[in-house]
């Protein structure tokens, strides 16, 4: 079992002020699998002054060397790339293939796009006899969800490194292991004492003090809609800078030219991956209503393929719900889908068939659904897919925004053209056609209440600079 019970402050591990030791649970197993710490507000007035101290230097230092720095930063996690995969796995459950394929290396990744984003970012433009300076904010308080871990951390710090910025990082409590790996990577790379720091801690003791605290400049955050709420309230008073990544109810819009069995094949694979615990993930998936039997048919025999089980099993595609909590959301959220009346096609309560222990959810398939049923206005966050059938193209696209959410949106068409029509009239940050991925380079974030601001790319380098104009400058 894992002991992490120190935080990493001001360039070194150091225990916190008062401990207070916290079970990290495997969500395979149920069982214990480490400890951490829950930091306080104590811990972060240490952390914030570390971070305002290095700040003075830091954000002075010219590119090559934050150029450099980065490349040593993507050196060391190279070195410790499996151990990342091995925490991620073991902290959240994902699948050996995923944890070590896609979870861990998008930490990499996102170092990596960094370092070709700031080799030409220009940090200052020429306007008449003013000259424009982008500058580093100063201190920022970031805080992360368990879902993607690696990805989430590294696309915050990733480009306030880039930048000149410091940082205090809290992780996700319920998925620790792999931000205490990152700390470890941040020093064997030589990050400067007090630039990067992390914290351990829950919402209330140490997401609370971040986003209140008067030294700190931006806080940026993702996690559901509800407790970003509660950083923009607790950020307000200091007048901070608030970056929110919060949650979605993604629609997929089938369209009647499309392949039905491509369409629907490749909408379950991406509900189901990460056993639907992401944000972007398209839940709702809008049919033709003369093809939701044909439709219904496909996802069916698509979710009877899927094996759950063990992680740590080469043929599971996907592993557990992450917790105890988030499985009795899950269940709560499938009661309710078929109390309401929505048919059933596969799956339901209650764990898979052979796994008695762990938080394993049954894949499951909701059809003739309605835009106005709980399982088609709330976040689920599980492998839970809701069908929902329309007769008119106006239709769909008018479901498909019918929603407090506007994180990412799918459209899927024979017609690349057709496709592109659907896409600019769906009100969200990111639409996926036909599976086409986006990009690294690309700003990921959401309109309403799926959050503010943009992550990835060079859109993500600026939410980490403040804006300076200078006159005197003769043309």
């Amino acid at each position: 079992m894992r002991k992490f019970d120190k935080f990493y402050i001001d360039g070194q591990w150091v225990d916190p002020v008062a401990p207070n030791d916290f079970n990290v649970y495997n969500p395979a197993t149920a069982d214990v699998c480490a400890t951490i710490s829950l930091g306080s507000s104590k811990d972060v007035d240490i952390a914030v002054s570390a971070a305002r101290h290095a700040f003075r230097s830091f954000s002075r230092t010219d590119r090559s060397e934050r150029i450099e720095l980065l490349e040593s930063c993507v050196a060391a996690y190279k070195k410790n790339y499996a151990t990342m995969a091995e925490c991620i796995r073991e902290e959240m459950g994902a699948p050996q293939s995923l944890a070590s394929g896609t979870q861990a290396y998008l930490g990499q990744v996102h170092l990596e796009e960094a370092i070709k984003i700031l080799r030409d970012f220009k940090f200052e433009e020429e306007c008449g006899t003013t000259r424009i300076f982008k500058e580093p904010i100063g201190v920022c308080g970031m805080i992360t969800p368990w879902n993607w871990p690696a990805n989430q951390i590294a696309c915050k710090v990733a480009p306030a490194l880039a930048v000149g910025c410091t940082m205090i990082l809290k992780p996700s409590e319920v998925a620790p292991l792999s931000g205490y790996i990152f700390a470890e990577i941040m020093h064997e790379a030589g990050v400067p004492a007090g630039v990067f720091n992390l914290i351990n801690g829950d919402g209330m003791g140490v997401g609370t003090a971040l986003s209140k605290h008067p030294d700190v400049e931006l806080v940026s955050f993702t996690g559901s809609t509800r407790a970003g709420s509660l950083v923009s309230q607790n950020a307000a008073p200091t007048v901070k800078r608030v970056t929110l990544e919060l949650g979605g109810k993604s629609p997929n819009i089938i369209l009647d030219d499309a392949d039905l069995e491509d369409a629907v094949t490749r909408g379950i694979g991406q509900m189901y991956l990460n056993t639907g615990q992401s944000c972007n993930a398209p839940s709702r998936m809008l049919v033709p209503e003369n093809k939701l039997s044909e439709a219904e048919e496909i996802a069916k025999r698509v979710t009877e393929a899927v094996q759950v089980g063990d992680p740590q099993d080469e043929n599971t595609t996907m592993g557990p719900a992450v917790s105890d909590v988030q499985f009795n959301k899950i269940q709560g959220l499938i009661e309710k889908g078929i109390q309401e009346g929505a048919k059933l096609v596969i799956g339901g309560l209650g764990r898979p068939e052979g796994l008695k222990t762990g938080y394993y959810v049954r894949p499951t398939v909701f059809s003739e659904a309605n835009n106005k049923m709980t399982i088609a206005r709330e976040e689920i966050f599980g492998p839970v897919l809701t069908m929902i059938p329309y007769k008119t193209e106006e239709e769909a696209i008018d479901i498909a925004n019918d929603t407090a959410y506007g994180l990412a949106g799918y459209v899927q068409s024979g017609d690349i053209n057709h496709a592109r029509d659907v896409a600019s009239k769906i009100r969200a940050g990111n639409v996926d056609i036909n599976g086409a991925f986006c990009g690294f380079n690309a700003p990921f974030g959401g309109y309403k209440q799926s959050g503010n601001g943009r992550e990835w790319g060079g859109h993500g380098f600026e939410e980490y600079l403040e804006v300076k104009a200078v006159g005197g400058y003769d043309a």
